[in-house]
């Protein structure tokens, strides 16, 4: 029997044995939101809770109307005043590079107020501690450079998994999330809100394969008495790998019925962002005032430069190997994007990523030691001045002219 014949057979075998496992899978049961809603929805009656991350907001428009004594009174710390802008990436036990970048830029005595602060999986751990300052540099260690993985997950055995909708529980991280993130920090988050800053997190929504930037600031500064549990079920989507770890299901709601929408991980879109692309950000700029050039800071929490192996010609070393190599590449796409936007809208770009002497191997998910040599380098490099890219370093040797 040829190769091809003999794995036609090991599919009929396999299928049907998955169809009666799954058959009976234990997960939470749905109400999904009708397609036709998709851009109607809303998130516990609080106004521009989110937006999609692949076009400008609806309401943008509505912005673009008001005066500028309506935007002076509205963003009274930001407006008139330089602009600093901070995006943080996914990167799992990598985030340790950030939190060693921040901690070190504190040390150095010239880290900003950052304007905005977006982050994604990993960095939406981190990003609400970096948006508030240097008093919680301690915090983003804690949930960075010193997770275990006991703090993130809980496996599941395999049959179990294969009846449910990933590998593992997300319990541990959950509990992470809700003794940092407390009602002290959401009323921090919400006070720069009404100060004009913003703090945004994404996640991929998987029924539409959209991302989704989520608002943090409208929603603490909400009032509701659901808003800290949404702020937490979003940091928790945007770190929860799609089959590695449990989705998180969202309520929404459309004329008074509710339904509900499947997130995860916001690597599964974007590894990174600033904001939408379709925004004329020059135009935001302007009408706030804003002297110079904003600066925008991109921490990507992986190394951009190719790292060769022989891999395994097997079906885990290989399945492996290639995730490993779409999520480099994708997130090197999403600099290119970034750094287009910040050409076409005057901004000036800068970025860090971890360099290719960082040769520290990982031995294990979550491994304290390299963590914690990957948390050093950033520290003492950032601390001593950290030498930021002004570009992506593909595009060194034949540089893109910004205005």
């Amino acid at each position: 029997m040829g190769v091809v014949a003999r794995s036609r057979v090991q599919l009929l075998v396999v299928v049907p044995l998955l169809a009666l496992v799954t058959a009976c899978a234990h997960v939470p049961k749905r109400s999904p939101l009708p397609a036709e809603h998709a851009d109607d929805v809303g998130v516990l009656g609080i106004p521009r809770a989110r937006m999609w991350g692949d076009a400008p907001p609806p309401w943008v428009h509505d912005w673009f109307e008001k005066s500028r004594a309506e935007l002076r009174e509205r963003y009274s710390g930001v407006y008139g005043r330089p602009h600093t802008y901070l995006a943080i990436s996914g990167g799992g036990e990598n985030g340790a590079f950030v939190a060693g970048m921040l901690s070190g830029w504190t040390a150095a005595g010239d880290r900003p107020e950052f304007t905005t602060v977006t982050g994604i999986s990993a960095g939406a751990l981190v990003a609400p501690f970096a948006f508030l300052g240097p008093e919680y540099d301690e915090v983003l260690k804690n949930v960075s450079s010193e997770l275990k993985a006991d703090d993130v997950y809980k496996r599941r055995g395999l049959i179990r998994a294969l009846r449910t909708d990933a590998m593992a529980t997300t319990e541990p991280l959950q509990a992470l999330i809700a003794k940092y993130v407390d009602e002290e920090v959401m009323e921090k988050i919400a006070a720069a809100h009404r100060d004009g800053r913003s703090l945004n997190v994404g996640t991929a929504n998987l029924d539409s394969m959209r991302p989704v930037i989520w608002r943090i600031g409208p929603i603490a500064n909400s009032g509701h008495p659901g808003a800290l549990a949404l702020i937490r079920k979003i940091l928790l989507a945007s770190a929860s790998v799609p089959a590695a770890f449990s989705p998180v299901l969202i309520p929404v709601e459309v004329d008074g019925a509710t339904y509900d929408e499947l997130h995860v991980d916001g690597g599964a879109a974007s590894q990174v962002f600033l904001y939408p692309v379709g925004v004329g950000y020059d135009e935001v700029l302007a009408k706030l005032e804003v002297p110079g050039r904003p600066k925008v800071y991109v921490i990507r929490n992986s190394r951009l430069d190719p790292i060769y192996e022989q891999v395994d010609n097997k079906l885990i070393p290989i399945a492996v190997r290639s995730l490993n190599s779409l999520v480099r590449t994708q997130g090197i796409g999403d600099l290119y994007r970034i750094y287009l936007q910040t050409c076409r809208d005057g901004l000036d770009f800068n970025l860090a990523y971890i360099p290719p002497d960082f040769t520290v191997k990982s031995d294990g998910e979550f491994d304290r030691a390299y963590m914690q040599a990957l948390f050093d380098l950033a520290y003492e490099r950032s601390k001593a001045g950290y030498d930021w890219v002004k570009m992506p370093p593909a595009l060194q040797e034949a540089p893109i002219q910004c205005r």
